[in-house]
């Protein structure tokens, strides 16, 4: 069991969709007793056993297929299974088993700009279920981050030009060196397909020059409508600590507006 847990623990930190499968119960003649334990993910068995043979071969087959599923609500299956008729077996016993997928179509957040406020909203971040990844120019700014399997850090020549390797799925934040900087990688974004989230910090008047400029580059008022500038809600100072929690609210806010909280392996009940 210690085992297994800290198989599952790696696999949490390192932001891998996995299924954890249990033998819960069995019943007559089975390959194993009650309490085998494995862990599947997309690329077949991770470690552990329920057994071996046609039963388990079934069961690495059912835990990928529910890693494939796309309800965010199907999280957990439970079955039961003969195994002579539902496994082709000739052992004339049952067995019970318990299915849990963890980290399936993971939050995914990408921030552009490793500086003052990318240190303090990663730490934040990081004490969330998401993927994270920070790109910079400056090597010696992405080395300050935390070092977790959870949080990727890409050192790259030119910021702009890395948008195009960006997931369509991912949240974006923009928070470069700069203001022409900024501009660039807004200009890239919009210009692709709509992301579920992209923000850029800065002010208001900078919001009103940026979308201007924006324009004048060509892009339609539906196009810079889609960008979230100033980021973060209006609460707090200046500080860069206050900045990251009020980034990380209006995450939440939006992840929640848009996946709503079925997305949630244990959401918690509105009312106690």
């Amino acid at each position: 069991m210690e085992n297994h847990l800290k198989k599952m623990q790696a696999l949490l930190e390192e932001g891998t969709s996995f299924v954890s499968a249990t033998l819960v119960e069995v019943k007559g003649s089975t390959p194993r007793a009650q309490g085998g334990r494995m862990l599947v993910t997309a690329s077949g068995l991770n470690s552990g056993t329920i057994g071996g043979g046609l039963v388990e071969a079934k069961a690495l087959e059912f835990a990928q297929d529910l890693l494939a599923e796309t309800n965010p609500a199907e999280q957990t299956k439970f079955v039961e299974w003969n195994l002579n008729r539902d496994a082709g077996m000739s052992c004339g016993g049952s067995v019970k088993l318990f299915f849990e997928r963890f980290h399936v179509n993971p939050w995914e957040i990408i921030v552009f700009g490793a500086g003052h406020v990318a240190q303090a909203l990663m730490p934040l971040l990081l004490t969330l279920e998401c993927k994270l990844t920070c790109l910079d120019t400056r090597n010696e700014w992405l080395s300050k981050l935390p070092e977790t399997p959870k949080l990727k850090k890409l050192c790259v020549e030119s910021l702009p030009e890395s948008v195009e390797e960006t997931s369509e799925k991912a949240f974006v934040l923009i928070m470069t060196q700069g203001h022409r900087s900024d501009f660039y990688v807004a200009q890239r974004f919009l210009a692709r397909k709509e992301l579920p989230f992209l923000g850029v910090i800065g002010s208001r008047s900078k919001a009103a020059t940026l979308k201007r400029e924006l324009k004048k580059e060509g892009l339609s008022e539906e196009q810079t409508e889609r960008l979230v500038c100033p980021l973060g809600f209006s609460l707090g100072g200046n500080h860069p600590q206050e900045i990251a929690i009020s980034i990380t609210a209006q995450l939440l806010y939006e992840r929640d507006k848009l996946f709503g909280k079925t997305h949630l392996r244990n959401p918690v009940p509105e009312k106690l």
